[in-house]
């Protein structure tokens, strides 16, 4: 088997993945790449699509909540996004936004044209629109139909290579670990980007504890919908091939890799009426011990030992991708 993130021929080592989320529990090859550390699907699906019901995790709508509600998600979401507001500070400790605070790093501003690629309902851009930025685009060939919200946002039925434009930040949450088309979704990517944008990845990552103590179980390969599970070095192999550099990377797991991990071990799916994620009271964890979970994410985020991590890219000076 031939990596598709570095080009290696050398012997992988292999792996039985099983489906989870939905619980089908059939198996999956998946190999690592020895040079890159790149975990990737052998075979890709022919029926890959039937692996997202209507009802995936990315396809609900934002809510709205009352409107006091409303004014005090906004401070709280400006302060994860820009650092700023003692009082959206207080709100954060009490009711945490850990994906927007992973934006603060692109230094938006409220003019700045951002582009959020596989966002699904769109939920992220709908926070930045409600805080005033009006430069958004989502975009996401798999939802049903073109969404156009209330507050003016829009996203759109179409892939990165349908989109035009040049945005100062291009972004994926937990999208691009689904894309088959890597080095030339990074491609498109460069064209897109204007010279001082950035590039925000979300993905999980094999350079984790999570995957070096669960294996197979680990609740983040999600086979087969996930396809590559990078590693740093892997990451930086593709952003060399692409123009790119890494520029920063900030580690953000948070207490799913351990609960969603422990229940697949037992062989509870993640959509069973025993998981945490659907049923809290019918659960096999306490809430005590989900705190504990929480707290050991950010011990491991601390050491850069999470399973899942932002990685930030920039253009190189000079360059144009391969």
């Amino acid at each position: 088997m031939q990596c598709r993130i570095c080009g290696s021929s050398a012997e992988h080592k292999t792996y039985q993945v099983r489906e989870m989320m939905l619980g089908l529990q059939d198996e999956h090859t998946y190999f690592q790449c020895s040079q890159c550390q790149c975990l990737q699907i052998a075979v890709i699906p022919d029926n890959l699509q039937d692996y997202y019901p209507q009802n995936y995790y990315s396809y609900q709508a934002p809510a709205r909540g009352n409107r006091l509600r409303r004014a005090l998600v906004r401070l709280r979401d400006y302060y994860a996004v820009t650092g700023e507001s003692q009082p959206g500070h207080l709100l954060n400790l009490l009711m945490p936004n850990p994906k927007l605070a992973t934006l603060r790093p692109l230094n938006l501003k409220p003019d700045s044209t951002v582009l959020d690629v596989g966002c699904g309902a769109g939920l992220i851009l709908y926070s930045l629109r409600e805080l005033g930025f009006t430069k958004l685009l989502g975009i996401d060939p798999f939802n049903q139909d073109h969404i156009e919200y209330p507050n003016g946002l829009r996203i759109a039925r179409q892939d990165i290579f349908q989109t035009g434009g040049q945005w100062d930040a291009i972004m994926f949450h937990h999208a691009f670990e689904h894309l088959p088309a890597q080095q030339q979704t990074l491609q498109q990517v460069f064209k897109l980007l204007k010279p001082e944008g950035k590039v925000l990845l979300r993905i999980p990552t094999v350079s984790s504890w999570a995957w070096q103590h669960y294996g197979v179980n680990w609740s983040q390969l999600d086979a087969p919908r996930h396809l590559f599970l990078h590693a740093q070095e892997s990451v930086h192999e593709l952003a060399r091939q692409t123009g790119f550099e890494v520029e920063r990377v900030v580690y953000d797991s948070n207490a799913f890799q351990f609960w969603g991990s422990e229940q697949y071990e037992k062989g509870i799916a993640l959509r069973s009426p025993r998981s945490w994620a659907e049923s809290p009271d019918n659960a096999i964890f306490t809430r005590k011990q989900i705190a504990a979970f929480e707290k050991r994410a950010q011990e491991l985020n601390a050491v850069n030992q999470g399973d899942q991590a932002a990685f930030y890219l920039r253009k190189v000076s000079g360059t144009a991708p391969a």
